[in-house]
């Protein structure tokens, strides 16, 4: 199977039709954000010290109470039916054998209680699109904590869907034959709101999910309303401007994930690297900072912690795997990256991810 990240992508391209790729491959307008993303990294340099002992590594971190046994959690995607017919099951599968924490997209295709029979006793938080209806949001949030959810991620960067050309070029969105439907086609509120099921009328289902999802009017009233409400945890994603970390700890947030959404709604953006020392410095260890969108290899996930990133997130990279080859495939990609972290961090001259901080690293 392939090592590097591009050649999963190539592979996936040759597997998938030319919708489902552009789905998970595109980003918005000519693509600058995604550009931005990678070669934010490269504008970094590690300085490995010299004569350090690293016979005995040790990857674990400490995040929300709990102890996690690497630095990085599985980012949520959605509709992955368009990339393999057991959809997130999976993902949620080999994210509790390797014992990486998975985050279920909101526009997922199975439920989420389906994803957390999967996934047994595996780690496992909920991102929420917040919907307009208020009941809606707190029956996701009701529903993820009874079925063993531990954090809720209200991700607020996709209010709108961006200008991603690559769909529109391929007239694809696979939401209108109900895939990426399963939280919502589940749920009792938002079946209540039908006047026919989804089964007889799928149409007018959809049309009242994406109309829930593209939630213009939120608002940090809003967020601070979920905060009070969640018995679980709640981290805010899609932050890139430091004083909106800021103002989510205001208003309740117990983790903040700075991500632009992998390229995907945002031409021109700031790249997620680039914005992540800035939010570090501006919420002063008031609450962990997560980063999303752009990591690719072991140097990354140490780069970003250097800079002040307790966890990343990974998202395309295990998609490409689960499209190339099912099980096979999300196991061999996520495998291999934390294996290239732990080997990254040991050449760093540390044994330990707790030690890794800004004296490793240099900006160019």
């Amino acid at each position: 199977m392939p090592i590097d990240f591009h050649d999963w992508e190539n592979e996936a391209r040759k597997k998938l039709g030319a919708g489902p790729f552009g789905y998970v491959h595109g980003g918005a307008g000519a693509g600058d954000t995604i550009k931005a993303n990678s070669e934010g990294f490269q504008k970094y340099r590690l300085i490995p010290r010299a004569c350090c002992n690293v016979a005995n590594r040790d990857l674990t971190i400490d995040l929300l109470g709990h102890k996690f046994k690497f630095p990085l959690m599985m980012a949520p995607i959605g509709v992955n039916s368009i990339c393999h017919p057991s959809a997130e099951q999976i993902p949620a599968e080999v994210a509790a054998e390797l014992e990486v924490p998975y985050i279920l997209s909101n526009v997922s295709t199975i439920s989420l209680e389906e994803a957390a029979q999967h996934n047994k006793n595996g780690v496992r938080w909920f991102q929420l699109y917040p919907p307009k209806d208020k009941d809606l949001t707190k029956s996701f949030i009701d529903r993820a904590q009874k079925a063993g959810y531990t954090a809720i991620v209200v991700t607020v960067d996709s209010k709108l869907l961006g200008w991603r050309e690559e769909d529109l070029r391929n007239q694809f969105l696979p939401f209108l034959s109900g895939q990426g439907m399963g939280n919502y086609f589940s749920d009792p509120v938002f079946r209540s709101k039908l006047k026919k099921s989804p089964k007889e009328d799928l149409h007018a289902a959809v049309e009242l999910a994406l109309s829930e999802g593209n939630n213009e009017q939120f608002s940090w009233e809003d967020f601070s309303l979920i905060c009070r409400y969640s018995k679980l945890p709640v981290l805010l994603k899609g932050v890139t401007h430091p004083e909106d970390a800021l103002l989510a700890v205001q208003h309740g947030a117990s983790g903040i994930i700075v991500s632009n959404h992998g390229g995907r709604q945002l031409d021109g953006a700031i790249g997620t690297l680039e914005a992540l020392p800035d939010v570090v410095e501006k919420v002063k260890d008031e609450v962990p900072v997560l980063m999303d969108s752009g990591i690719r290899r072991g140097a990354d996930v140490i780069k970003a912690i250097a800079l002040g990133a307790k966890a990343v997130l990974v998202g395309r990279p295990y998609i490409y795997g689960l499209a190339v080859a099912g099980k096979k495939g999300v196991t061999y990609v996520l495998e291999n990256l934390i294996a290239e972290t732990e080997l990254q961090m040991a050449i760093c001259g540390r044994s330990s991810i707790k030690d890794v901080d800004s004296r490793l690293i240099k900006k160019i």
